[in-house]
């Protein structure tokens, strides 16, 4: 068991390390590099793809929660928490450098952001709880889960197709590709769009959401979505909204994630294309 707590922490690390190799930062030790805020402004700085508004460095513990509190805040509303919610971590407990709370948002984070690392399954940890009654303080141990068992990386339970594509068959992953760029593209020439790049184009959610209604036969109006979109949330709106569209037309609901498109997760963008193609490709 102890194993394992070593190893989730070691991939921890090493994810933070390779998300912030551009910044030549390089995370040790997770309570001492983490607790401040700084870390982890920049981490979800990147995987947010958005600044945060936050003084660069601080010294004063104020200062460090002032941060903090910031970066938490954002952390939260990217992972969709509601604001009166009872979190496994707080500005207090990081700031306090408690690790198991760290080790709860990274691993939020993590799965969140669909990290490319393979987290350690069922690790669980004995945290002393201190209560106090009649004056007297009474300690007693509990287990805290801090990872549970995952379906590979993301959220599918079962392999597909495009597993056997992406894992084995290299060349015709390629032939699937070009059939739905050719049927991506009929459509979208019509009103003088072209996709040259599955693996991108369809990150900001705009071409699926104009794809839905060039199959459908609609006109969607631009308030609906962000037609510019300039950050992560805009995005996954976009993408989300189009994910609607889908299931308003009666098609299965999309296994992917719209953070997964966003992230341009290839895979995931042709499970939600072949989708299309299998129902509107003789349209």
């Amino acid at each position: 068991r102890y194993q394992n707590w070593k190893e989730l922490i070691a991939v921890l690390i090493e994810w933070i390390n390779d998300e912030l190799a551009s910044h030549r930062i390089i995370v040790k030790d997770i309570e001492e590099d983490l607790f401040d805020g700084q870390v982890l402004q920049k981490l979800l700085e990147k995987l947010t793809g958005k600044r945060l508004d936050v003084v660069e460095v601080t010294q004063s513990e104020e200062g460090q929660k002032q941060k903090l509190k910031t970066v938490v805040d954002c952390a939260n509303q990217v992972l969709g928490l509601p604001k009166w919610g009872q979190y496994k971590w707080s500005v207090e407990s990081i700031h306090q450098k408690n690790v198991v709370s760290i080790i709860h948002l990274l691993v939020a984070l993590a799965r969140h952001f669909r990290a490319p690392v393979r987290l350690p399954e069922n690790v669980v940890v004995n945290v002393v709880v201190v209560q106090k009654r009649n004056g007297i303080l009474h300690p007693r141990t509990v287990q805290e889960e801090l990872t549970s068992t995952y379906e590979d990386l993301g959220m599918r339970v079962e392999r597909d197709a495009f597993d056997t594509l992406f894992d084995h068959a290299p060349d015709k992953l390629q032939v699937v590709k070009k059939s739905l760029m050719s049927f991506v593209n009929k459509h979208l020439n019509k009103i003088n769009l072209e996709v040259n790049d599955l693996d991108t184009q369809f990150q900001d959610g705009i071409y699926l959401v104009l794809l839905m209604g060039l199959v459908e036969g609609y006109f969607v109006p631009l308030y609906c979505f962000f037609p510019t979109p300039s950050n992560f949330e805009q995005k996954v709106h976009n993408v989300s909204f189009s994910f609607t569209l889908m299931t308003d037309a009666g098609l299965p609901k999309p296994k992917a994630r719209p953070e997964d498109l966003v992230n341009a997760d290839l895979k995931s963008t042709l499970r939600v294309l072949y989708n299309l193609f299998t129902k509107y490709k003789d349209t």
